[in-house]
């Protein structure tokens, strides 16, 4: 067998990933899935035995910095140190991911990324999510399911700011499907990498005060996710300290997206971009590519995507304890930015001093309507013009709960936007920033005055709206707007079959019935359904 050309895994010619039967593991390490010897494939190395992987230092060579400690924990971190806290948490962002990205896979913009990775074909290929029959190279199932989560801006939201789980769940479920078919991948190795890329992100963004507030430059997902995509994948396919080192400085070559592409088609592609290219650069680091290994330390490395950047060292895995046991994540009851939830929740409660029962809004006796919230100016959308621009627009999400009572997926076709009603009351909206509203997902409120004709003023307040990390999700209403998203994709077997297999991961001995069922067939009356 012939070495692979050094290109191949990136137009997508990646080698088969069933190793020949001569292939032996690394001496240094057992990965727990076996999966050294399909990283020796991988790379193709030959020796008189078989492949192995390229020779490493060991870890106790490896230099005290803040990118090796970062490394000896995605490599040293063990199904034990998992807490039932933590797995109980990440168990319901597995589901919502499931649900947002089986949702967006009816999206526009989902069709574009779709079409495009066409082009790339592989000997091996992962399931892209909503097309039963067709699949693509791991890492462009992972970017095109990626963009899929983010499509809608549905997906979980972290603090500091980020969508922790879309650049990292479609790449454990592309590498799952791609690892060899024995032994078998678990749900408890699953939840240990998801936790794993979930963990670096929040790390990485503790170093920075610019990562608590609301995103100014980049788009965090586009910077933390990468490497969390790359750490979750690190530790899936079982890399040495040293190559999880490696691939860190190679994700951060690949990070960053401006927060110019907000309230566009392009965003979504953050995720799937920070989806493909964590497997990218463990693929590379797989193959002996080389980066700076200082670079999580460096003002000049990671530094360079956040101000005031203080890194420091992690603590030994003996004392370690996980970001996600102390701060959950918001889940969204629409798909819009998270921070038009409080508008939606304080506009909901001012309509309900002006409508009666189902009467319609009196639109003609509004004089004005005065929103106090955060100055984010890419949320500032006075009159958007399209269902990114809505989804991104304090304005419209205030309009259109006042007059519907209520914000929906619907909410955001363009008829809906474009509604003689909606376009009446946008004229009328005035946005105030007290200087005490600060753009902080973990402090900030919105208020909403409506102002009468006849002088009447009606003022609600929202502090903390239902899906916040404050206010969590029930279980039942997680279940709920998993089955009103992934039932328009899905039989309503396969969706009931997923609740209940997710929310038994951790005793799950095959995490590749995941992917099985994702591939299933829907039926016509499924099919046929839109958004």
């Amino acid at each position: 067998m012939c070495p692979p050309p050094r290109h191949a895994h990136l137009m997508g010619k990646t080698p088969s990933l069933r190793p020949p039967l001569t292939l032996c593991a690394r001496p240094e390490q057992s990965p727990p899935h076996s999966v050294a010897c399909w990283c020796a494939s991988l790379t193709g190395l030959r020796t008189e035995t078989g492949y192995c992987a390229f020779p490493h230092p060991s870890a106790s060579h490896l230099c005290s910095s803040v990118t090796a400690s970062f490394a000896k924990v995605i490599h040293g971190l063990k199904v034990g140190h998992l807490t039932d806290h933590v797995i109980q948490r990440s168990k319901r962002m597995i589901l919502d991911t499931l649900g947002v990205g089986l949702l967006g896979t009816n999206t526009e913009v989902f069709h574009k990324a779709h079409e495009y990775s066409k082009v790339y074909t592989s000997s091996v290929s992962s399931t892209v999510w909503g097309r039963p029959g067709f699949g693509l190279p791991p890492a462009y199932a992972a970017f095109v399911n990626g963009v899929a989560i983010h499509s809608m801006d549905f997906d979980d939201t972290w603090y500091p700011a980020t969508h922790p789980s879309g650049p990292v769940l479609p790449v454990l479920m592309a590498l799952s499907e791609a690892l060899p078919p024995s032994p078998k991948c678990s749900g408890l190795d699953l939840l240990l990498a998801f936790n794993v890329g979930i963990e670096v992100q929040g790390r990485l963004m503790h170093f920075s005060k610019e990562a608590n507030d609301i995103p100014k430059r980049f788009h965090p997902p586009s910077v933390v996710g990468t490497l969390g995509s790359a750490a979750a994948a690190s530790k899936f396919l079982g890399l040495s300290v040293t190559e999880c080192q490696e691939a860190l400085a190679i994700a951060v070559s690949h990070a960053g997206a401006p927060m110019a592409n907000a309230a566009t088609q392009t965003k979504p592609l953050h995720i799937g971009n920070a989806a493909r290219h964590g497997i990218e650069a463990v693929f590379l680091a797989m193959l002996g590519l080389q980066g700076n290994k200082q670079v999580l330390d460096m003002e000049t490395g990671f530094g360079a995507f956040y101000a005031n950047y203080s890194p420091k060292v992690l603590p030994d895995l003996d004392s370690h304890t996980w970001l996600l046991d102390q701060q959950d994540v918001a889940f969204k009851v629409f798909p819009a930015h998270l921070a038009t939830h409080w508008v939606a929740n304080a506009a909901a409660s001012v309509r309900r001093h002006l409508v009666t029962d189902r009467a319609l809004l009196p639109i003609d006796c509004i004089e004005r309507i005065v929103l106090r919230i955060p100055d984010v100016q890419y949320v500032n959308r006075p009159f958007p013009d399209s269902e990114h621009e809505a989804r991104h627009s304090f304005q419209y999400v205030a309009c259109a709960t006042l007059l519907d009572g209520a914000i929906a997926v619907p909410s955001f076709h363009k008829c809906q936007i474009n509604r003689p009603q909606v376009r009446e009351l946008l004229g009328k909206v005035e946005l105030e920033h007290p200087r005490d509203n600060l753009p902080n997902f973990n402090t900030l409120y919105c208020e909403v005055s409506v102002v009468l004709k006849d002088g009447a003023i009606f003022t609600e307040r929202c502090d903390t709206f239902y899906g916040h990390w404050r206010k969590p999700l029930s279980q039942k209403d997680l279940r709920e707007k998993f089955r009103a998203n992934a039932s328009r994709v899905l039989s309503c077997h396969t969706v009931e079959r997923l609740i209940e297999l997710v929310e038994n991961l951790e005793v799950v001995g095959d995490c590749s019935v995941l992917t099985a069922l994702l591939k299933e067939l829907s039926p016509p009356e499924v099919a046929s359904k839109s958004i």
